[in-house]
């Protein structure tokens, strides 16, 4: 009985999407940053706690309104996702390079996070990888 329940615990923690993840480039292919995923009043949020290829202090220059000339690092960029069955959805992610919010959705697949980002019906998904500490 202990043993099953060991492994409950375990598969349930391999499939939380709460955590820290690194963010992947997508021309580069360069780890971008360490985004910490939360649950907050029971829908998801992520911040950047790290830039990996930009100092720390880069403000979100192309940013409107309250996040125009914030710093990146502490900054929510994802927001407002809801569970529905293996995925989050209905939920926004701003991407601080140019500055615009996308409509988002993520679940987890082999191992990693996939965030989707999309308007009407062109889209665009990244594969973040699961990190232990803000490297």
């Amino acid at each position: 009985l202990l043993l099953s329940a060991g492994f409950s615990a375990m598969a349930s923690a391999a499939e939380d999407v709460t955590g820290l993840w690194q963010t992947i480039d997508d021309e580069t292919g360069q780890p971008k940053s360490i985004v910490e995923i939360t649950e907050v009043n029971g829908s998801l949020q992520g911040k950047v706690v790290k830039l990996l290829l930009k100092p720390n202090d880069t403000l979100c220059e192309a940013c409107e309104g309250d996040l125009h000339q914030q710093p990146v690092v502490g900054m929510t960029i994802m927001s407002g996702l809801s569970k529905d069955g293996d995925e989050y959805n209905d939920g926004e992610i701003i991407d601080p390079e140019n500055g615009k919010s996308y409509r988002c959705k993520l679940w987890l697949e082999d191992g990693q996070l996939k965030v989707r980002g999309y308007i009407g019906f062109l889209y665009r998904t990244q594969s973040w990888q699961r990190v232990t500490a803000a490297q």
